[in-house]
């Protein structure tokens, strides 16, 4: 019995192209538009992004996208470590170059990641991310505040305040640095847990100066040290004893002080006549006066000039007692 021959099956392309040609020509421009819309110019990414915390308080900063025309709008999203899920960060097409983090991103332990994109109008920047970012590890902390500081004579009683407000349990130290005021200095730590304490075994009536900064420990282990506060000088008090030495020198010398003045007065009123004998310049024809009186023609006015005739007017009628009294008037001018 013969076998039948195998079914052979023909090419179908040929017969299909006829039909899938319209259909390639339809589907071509929109392929195009597609392959147009990926090749244009996309906006600019947001550029120095980064974290800045200080004392736990955290944002996000970036520089701004310049633009010829419009303004360019910024959206921030976070994550955690442990969720893939990005969220918004309150800062969603804000026009600021900053975006604090909320308090829902304040755990300090939080593995965090950001990113960021530019938008104006349709267009939209590639994301920005940013590295892991844990408060614990990456925050600075600041200096502490000095609240007030009391001298004795040999110790200085501070009272701090930390730079942030501590969680519970939190293992803060202070490390306090002070030396004597001189051009050698030493320098001497110590590490005090409580915010007011004493630095002891002081120089009486001596200048100090102290600086604090503030550590951390974290969870890892990790000693976290913050800024130094600005060198603050203060001089220790004096004594009783030392004051009473001082006071005694300064009570005596006070005492001949006022003994030698009462003393001066008591003679300045005993002898005020001599003084004032003294005081006074003794008597002197000015130099002007004396210059005049020199001159030649005033001394021919010193001797006795001759004496002019005088006319003798005798009234008629006049009698003899008339005469003797003129006659004795020019004597009484002679004499004078």
């Amino acid at each position: 019995m013969r076998g039948r021959a195998p079914l052979r099956c023909r090419p179908l392309l040929p017969l299909l192209l006829p039909l899938l040609l319209p259909l390639l020509l339809l589907l071509l421009p929109g392929w195009a538009r597609a392959a147009g819309t990926e090749t244009s110019p996309r906006l600019p990414a947001p550029t120095n992004v980064e974290i800045y915390s200080y004392n736990f308080q955290s944002s996000l900063r970036w520089s701004p996208v310049p633009v010829e025309n419009g303004s360019v709008l910024y959206t921030a999203q976070y994550r955690t470590g442990f969720y893939e899920e990005w969220s918004g960060m309150g800062c969603a097409q804000t026009p600021l170059t900053q975006c604090g983090f909320p308090p829902e991103m304040s755990r300090r332990r939080w593995t965090i990641l950001l990113r960021l994109r530019a938008e104006l109008g349709a267009l939209t920047s590639p994301w920005v991310h940013t590295p892991p970012f844990v408060v614990d590890k990456n925050t600075t902390l600041g200096p502490p505040r000095v609240n007030s500081v009391s001298a004795s004579p040999d110790s200085l009683l501070i009272s701090l305040s930390p730079p942030f407000t501590p969680e519970p349990g939190d293992p803060l130290q202070y490390l306090v640095s002070y030396w004597e005021n001189t051009t050698s200095a030493t320098v001497t730590k110590v590490n005090e847990s409580k915010t007011l304490f004493q630095i002891g075994k002081l120089k009486e009536s001596t200048l100090y100066c102290f600086s604090v900064q503030v550590q951390l420990k974290i969870y890892s282990g990790h000693l976290l040290r913050g800024e130094q506060s600005a060198p603050e000088c203060h001089r220790t008090a004096l004594s009783e004893a030392a004051r009473a030495e001082y006071i005694i020198p300064l009570f005596l010398l006070g005492l001949l002080c006022v003994n030698l003045v009462a003393l001066a007065l008591l003679l300045l009123w005993k002898h005020q006549q001599k003084i004032k004998h003294l005081a006074q310049p003794p008597l002197q024809i000015p130099s002007h006066f004396e210059e005049f009186l020199r001159e030649p023609d005033l001394e021919e006015l010193d001797s006795p000039a001759e004496e002019e005739p005088q006319a003798l007017v005798v009234a008629e009628g006049g009698d003899l007692d008339g005469e003797e009294t003129f006659s004795q008037h020019l004597q009484g001018q002679g004499t004078h």
